[in-house]
């Protein structure tokens, strides 16, 4: 089962890669911001629960996905830039193994257990 949810989160990167493509925004944009929502993991220097909710904000799927047809909608590419990022690290994540955070640790995701204590 874990091959098989990391092919499904790869074939949601590839997604996201392509989503980003119809953007028209140079792939600088891409490489360069890719890794801007793990600076949500900041949260985390206040308490886990407050870091939990600020991971899980810019790591959920669907809230990359509402961010890109807000800007399909709207005719704004940047929001559409944003939703495909966001989406793109979002699998990538999940394809290391790092899920949506419970609110105890950073350790607790909802794909089990990480870190160097992990089982």
């Amino acid at each position: 089962m874990k091959i098989q949810l990391k092919l499904e989160y790869a074939a949601f990167l590839l997604l996201g890669i392509y989503a980003f493509a119809q953007t028209g925004y140079s792939w600088w944009w891409f490489a360069g911001l890719f890794l801007a929502p793990d600076i949500s993991m900041l949260g985390y220097t206040v308490n886990a629960k407050v870091g939990a909710f600020f991971y899980n904000l810019f790591h959920h799927f669907g809230v990359a996905v509402i961010v890109y047809f807000a800007g399909t909608a709207l005719s704004l590419p940047y929001l559409q830039m944003i939703g495909a990022i966001l989406f793109s690290h979002s699998a990538f994540d999940r394809i290391l193994g790092y899920g949506l955070k419970y609110p105890d640790s950073f350790q607790n995701t909802h794909l089990g257990k990480i870190g160097k204590k992990a089982e």
